[in-house]
C-alpha cells in the first residue's frame, strides 16, 4: 500500500470504526485513482477524494410497526446521501437483517461511480433497514413499510433523492411505499423506481440487473476474442438479478448450471430454462422459498453449506451478497477452468479473490460497472415519469444494451489511458471518478 493510499486510509478508519465493509470499498476505489490524482493536482489541492468520501448526509430513524400478533416491533431505517455533484440521490433500498451503517455506507459510496459510469444525471445514495420481510405476511410489511415512509418522505423528492428497491424491496415493498408518500405528500410523483406498469413503472425494469449484466459480459468477452455461446456459467443467488440474467444468458446461448442461497446450493448440469426457469422466478421474488425447493421440484442434489464456486464453469457471476467469492472460491474457479467473472451484485468479491484473478488472467468485471443497468433502467424509469410517457419493451431493452456497450467502451478506454489495460477494476473506478470529480470542482466548494 502506497503513502497515499495509506494516508487517506487511516483518515476513512479513524473516523468510521468498526465499518470494515465501507473500508474496503473506499481503499478498492483510491488504490485504482492514484494515477488520476498524480495526472491532475488540481483534485488533490481541492480535496475531492475526502470530499467523495465523506457522505453529504447521513439520516438514521427508528420504525416502530406493530406485528400480525399485535406486539410492537422495532427497526432502524438509514438513509445515506452520499453525492449530488451529476444529479439527485439515486440508490436503492435494502431490507435484511445484515443492514448497518457500513453496508450501506458502501453500497452508497459505489453508487456514486456507478450511476456516474451510465452518463445519466444521477448522485449516489443507498438505504434501507434491518428488517427482514421473509416470513412475513402482506399485512405486516405494509405496515413495516408506512412506518419507514412517515420518517423517509422529508428527505426524498423527485429532483432531491429518488430510491429503489434493492435486497428483500421488491415490487410489493415498492407499492406500499408509494402508497404511503402519496398520502402523506398528496402528491402523485415519480420518487421511487420499480413501479407497477399501471402507475409509473418502466417496462424491462425487473429484468434490467439480469440483463444488463449478461450485456456487460458479452462484451468482455468479445473483447477477449471470446463469445458468450457455448459457455457454462455458474450464479449464486436467484432473485431477480440471477433469474433475469439466466434467461438473457439463455438467449444468447450460453448455460446456466447453479444457483445458491447462505443454505447452500444446487447443481444442474443440464442448465436451468424453460419450465424450470418460470419456477425459479417466483421462487423468491414470490413466495421467498429457499434454492433448496428448486432442488426438491426438479429432483436434484442439493448441497449444503457450501458455494457454487467449487462446480466447473467457463463463467462465475456472483448475483447475491457481498463478499461471497473468497479466496479459495476464485482458487477453485482457476482450477476449473474459469476465463471470467462478472460481478451482478455489490462487492461479492473479497479483495484477496480479485488478487486471484488478477494474478491468473481472469476477466474481471466489478459490479460498479457490470450491474449499472439496474440504475441505468431506473434512470429511464425517471426519464419516462418527468415526460408522463413510456417508451416499449423493445426500446428500453434497446437503451439498456447501448447504455452497458457503452459503459464497457468507457472503462476500457479510462484504464487504457492510465496505464493500466484490461483492468476492469481501475477503469471503472476512474471513468466513474472523473465526471464526478469535474463536476465538484465546477461547483466549487460546497
Amino acid at each position: 500500500m502506497s503513502n497515499f493510499v495509506e494516508t487517506i486510509m487511516a483518515d476513512v478508519k479513524a473516523k468510521n470504526q468498526a465499518q470494515p465493509e465501507f473500508h474496503q470499498a473506499v481503499q478498492e476505489v483510491i488504490e485504482s485513482l492514484e494515477p488520476v490524482i498524480a495526472q491532475h493536482p488540481e483534485y488533490k489541492e481541492a480535496k475531492i477524494l475526502e470530499r467523495i468520501i465523506e457522505p453529504e448526509r447521513v439520516i438514521m430513524f427508528r420504525v416502530p410497526w406493530v406485528d400480525d400478533q399485535g406486539t410492537v416491533q422495532i427497526n432502524r431505517g438509514f438513509r445515506v446521501e452520499f453525492n449530488s455533484a451529476i444529479g439527485p440521490y439515486k440508490g436503492g433500498l435494502r431490507f435484511h437483517p445484515s443492514v448497518t451503517l457500513s453496508i450501506l455506507k458502501f453500497l452508497g459510496f459505489e453508487q456514486i461511480f456507478k450511476n456516474s459510469l451510465t452518463t445519466l444525471p444521477m448522485g449516489g445514495g443507498k438505504g434501507g433497514s434491518d428488517f427482514q420481510p421473509k416470513g412475513r405476511s402482506d399485512d405486516e410489511v405494509m405496515r413495516f413499510c408506512q412506518s419507514f415512509m412517515n420518517e423517509l418522505f422529508r428527505h426524498i423528492g423527485p429532483n432531491t433523492d429518488i430510491p429503489a428497491g434493492d435486497i428483500g424491496v421488491g415490487g410489493r415493498e415498492i407499492g406500499y411505499l408509494f402508497g404511503q408518500y402519496k398520502k402523506l405528500r398528496n402528491a402523485f410523483e415519480g420518487i421511487l423506481t420499480g413501479k407497477g406498469l399501471a402507475w409509473g413503472g418502466s417496462l424491462i425494469r425487473p429484468e434490467a440487473t439480469g440483463y444488463g449484466t449478461a450485456y456487460f459480459l458479452k462484451e468482455v468477452l468479445n473483447h477477449r476474442k471470446e463469445t458468450i455461446d457455448g459457455k457454462t456459467i455458474c450464479i449464486s443467488g436467484y432473485g431477480n438479478v440471477g433469474c433475469y440474467f439466466i434467461e438473457k444468458a439463455n438467449e444468447l446461448g450460453a448455460k446456466v448450471v447453479t444457483i445458491s442461497d447462505e443454505f447452500g446450493y444446487v447443481h444442474d448440469p443440464e442448465g436451468i430454462k424453460g419450465e424450470k426457469l418460470d419456477y425459479l422466478k417466483d421462487l423468491w421474488t414470490i413466495y421467498r422459498e429457499s434454492a433448496e425447493q428448486y432442488a426438491k421440484k426438479f429432483n436434484l442434489k442439493w448441497v449444503p453449506e457450501r458455494r457454487p464456486w467449487e462446480v466447473k464453469c467457463d463463467i462465475a457471476v456472483p448475483t447475491a451478497t457481498q463478499n461471497e467469492i473468497e479466496k479459495d472460491d476464485a482458487l477453485n474457479l482457476v482450477k476449473n477452468g474459469c476465463i471470467a467473472v462478472c460481478e451482478g451484485a455489490n462487492m461479492p468479491s473479497s479483495p484477496e479473490a480479485i488478487d486471484v484473478f488478477m494474478q491468473n488472467g481472469i476477466a474481471f468485471g466489478p459490479g460498479k460497472a457490470v450491474n449499472a443497468g439496474g440504475v441505468a433502467v431506473s434512470g429511464l424509469e425517471m426519464s419516462q415519469n418527468s415526460m408522463r410517457f413510456n417508451w416499449s419493451r423493445d426500446e428500453v431493452d434497446a437503451k439498456l444494451h447501448v447504455i452497458m456497450k457503452d459503459i464497457h467502451t468507457s472503462v476500457i478506454t479510462a484504464a487504457d489511458k492510465y496505464g493500466t489495460p484490461g483492468n476492469y477494476v481501475n477503469g471503472a473506478n476512474i471513468a466513474g471518478f472523473i465526471k464526478v470529480a469535474n463536476a465538484m470542482m465546477d461547483q466549487g466548494i460546497v
